[in-house]
């Protein structure tokens, strides 16, 4: 029996093979801005997978159209410190005013529901001052959760919950999970933070009252930044050791020296993961460089399979070749 349901959850979150890359557009910038003026459109996103350049397409965009602003959806951007780790490239943003970008400090956790409220402050100011709002960023959950309207339960942390959960794996907690409730979209269910979240989430649900988030669905158009695989691993690849010979190494080690525990840092996922068990002798440099480059190109495929998801239920994406 147990056998079984287990078979049934592992079917909930199936890693499909790799889809066919859609087929590109030309953008055309005049009718985005035509439909932005004629209130048809609210907000231009512009989306993509970790290095297919999508921060110099939303910063070129944004000169295109003028008066615009950008607002970061990445998930470890939002914290000050982690600069190199996290890809943030500032210089990249030229003269266009942007934010969600070091609005926190590191080594604290920073959710999804405090995301969304960050950005809807965000955006109605944006607004309000007559400028165009550019959403930019590879984090398909938030940016979900920006656009559609998501109604998210303020649930404080329980850290000594997180520490007991992590001690199970990702199928195990996924079991617990499905005894609470339906269970969330695959998005969630391939990432273990994010289903330890949803569990916290979901056991706090069954004893408290939960003040959940009211935010209308925007009007987006989203653009996608297109790049072939072969040419997005070599991307990765090399800028990867471009920022391992840039100080991510000394960046970790200054977190770390700074009072941040181990854990708090690795909790942060990819560089942060790799480089600290660097730091601490856990990995060699070539086990380290190895694994995180390994790492990186499947977060790249899940990025594109959560778009593609995105696609499936009814969202248009424009894709163009940058």
């Amino acid at each position: 029996m147990a056998r079984n349901r287990q078979n049934k959850l592992r079917e909930a979150i199936p890693i499909p093979p790799p889809a066919p890359l859609p087929d590109p557009e030309v953008i055309d910038v005049e009718a985005i801005l035509n439909e932005y003026l004629s209130g048809d459109t609210d907000l231009i996103v512009v989306l993509g997978p970790t290095a297919s350049g999508k921060t110099r397409y939303a910063v070129d965009l944004a000169h295109r159209l003028g008066n615009c602003e950008i607002l970061s959806a990445d998930s470890r951007q939002v914290y000050r410190d982690m600069t190199i780790g996290t890809g943030k490239d500032l210089d990249e943003y030229r003269d266009v005013p942007y934010h969600l970008i070091d609005i926190v400090p590191a080594g604290t956790r920073f959710d999804l529901y405090q995301w969304q409220e960050a950005f809807e402050k965000a955006y109605k100011d944006i607004r309000e001052r007559g400028r165009i709002p550019i959403l930019c960023g590879g984090t398909g959950l938030y940016i979900e959760a920006a656009t559609r309207g998501y109604s998210l339960p303020q649930v404080p942390p329980d850290e000594e919950l997180r520490a007991e959960l992590e001690q199970y794996d990702i199928q195990e907690l996924i079991e617990r999970l499905a005894e609470l409730g339906p269970l969330p979209g695959e998005g969630v269910l391939q990432s273990k933070r994010r289903v330890i979240r949803a569990l916290e989430v979901a056991m706090y649900e069954k004893d408290h009252s939960v003040q959940k988030s009211d935010f209308l669905p925007k009007k987006p158009y989203y653009i996608g930044t297109l790049v072939n695989r072969e040419e997005r691993n070599a991307r990765i690849d090399a800028r990867l050791d471009a920022r391992l010979q840039g100080g991510l190494i000394e960046e970790v080690k200054g977190l770390l020296e700074s009072g941040i525990r181990p854990e708090d840092l690795m909790y942060y996922g990819l560089e942060y993961k790799f480089v600290t068990q660097h730091v601490l002798g856990i990995l060699s440099y070539e086990e380290m460089r190895s694994l995180l480059s390994n790492a990186i190109h499947q977060f790249a495929k899940r990025q594109m399979t959560w778009f593609r998801g995105m696609e499936k239920d009814g969202i248009r994406i424009h894709w163009t070749n940058v």
